[in-house]
């Protein structure tokens, strides 16, 4: 079998240690970590216990061990969604988007080959995000991760129009991942709110972009959807539908079809289904969509994928899903990335 530069482009992390920001800010259910023998860490939101991680959430070295037993060579990091804190105050976001995000850019400095860094921002507060965005530029990440949602709000409300604009100007990418999942507490049995939520969270954002016209406001945005687009793309059908049977409803700030938009942003490739995968190359194009694995937690694609390199897909394809699109997206070159 060829082989091929991979670059997983959706994987998380965070520094070892975290300080108490509660303790620092006088409030709030900040995450902090009490490590334990052995290795592993809990993560704690406030003082409810969130989920245990082990040393691969933070150790660069660990990580590139596991990675290379997949055959991956590069890892696209950010920090783990719940840390966005966009419920807090402008401010103590930015002080601990900085903390995250100069950890980050450590990590790329050390090891340029094998990682590439996504930062986070204080969505909330326009004027904080631009500041740090201009900084992230500076410090040598190639863009930000951001929530599907902002406290509830949707990604098409003008006051984040100028977030969008400076990532724009700056040539820094975005990558949308699902987070404060709609419906969140009235299903939280069977993890409902990951298995159902998610997938509808990403749709949210992606129909609220497209009918709320960003893509038109900002057409050199480079926007990429974490889980394969969520239920955007099964679901296109219905909501083309709908566009075209209610435009009194749908269209109301934007005309364009939604399915024009397909192929105009990028989705990875977490699908967990050869099938599912198929399809949505078929709809996008193998260039944009981008491998992803959501590396290290295991509801994401922890064989890095493997079953892609099974799939009687043609050499380009493969290619394209496991460097090419996302090289595409963050707009590097591939040569930069190759022993």
């Amino acid at each position: 079998m060829k082989k091929f530069l991979k670059i997983d482009m959706h994987t998380h992390i965070l520094p070892k240690h975290l300080p108490k920001f509660a303790d620092k800010f006088g409030y709030g259910d900040f995450i902090h970590l009490k490590h334990n023998e052995g290795g592993s860490a809990d993560m704690y939101k406030g003082d409810e216990y969130f989920r245990t991680i082990n040393a691969s959430t933070w150790d660069a070295e660990l990580r590139m061990k596991e990675y290379r037993e997949h055959n991956t060579q590069v890892q696209v990091v950010c920090t783990i969604p719940v840390m966005f804190s966009y419920w807090a105050k402008p401010q103590d976001t930015l002080e601990l988007s900085k903390f995250l995000n100069d950890d980050i850019a450590q990590k790329v400095l050390d090891y340029p080959k094998n990682y590439i860094g996504l930062g986070t921002v204080p969505m909330q507060d326009a004027k904080y995000a631009v500041q740090e965005l201009e900084r992230i530029k500076e410090i040598g990440l190639e863009g930000i991760q951001i929530g599907t949602n902002i406290n509830d709000q949707n990604l098409n409300e003008p006051e984040f129009f100028p977030i969008f604009e400076a990532a724009q100007e700056l040539d820094l990418a975005i990558m949308v991942h699902p987070w404060n999942m709609m419906g969140f507490h009235k299903m939280r049995k069977y993890w409902l709110p990951w298995l159902v939520g998610m997938p509808a969270e990403t749709s949210r954002a992606i129909t609220s972009m497209i009918f709320g016209g960003v893509f038109e406001k900002f057409p050199n945005l480079r926007v990429n959807f974490s889980h394969a687009g969520g239920s955007f793309l099964p679901t296109i059908g219905r909501i083309e539908h709908g566009f075209n049977c209610r435009p009194d409803l749908v269209a109301v700030d934007n005309d364009i079809n939604p399915r024009d938009y397909i192929g105009k942003f990028w989705v990875d490739s977490i699908t967990h289904d050869p099938k599912l995968l198929e399809y949505i190359i078929d709809l996008q194009g193998s260039n944009r969509v981008s491998l992803g694995s959501d590396y290290p937690f295991p509801l994401g694609d922890l064989e890095i994928g493997k079953f892609i390199e099974e799939m009687d897909l043609p050499d380009k394809d493969k290619e394209n899903i496991f460097s090419n699109a996302a090289l595409e997206w963050l707009n590097l070159n591939k040569s930069d990335f190759l022993s």
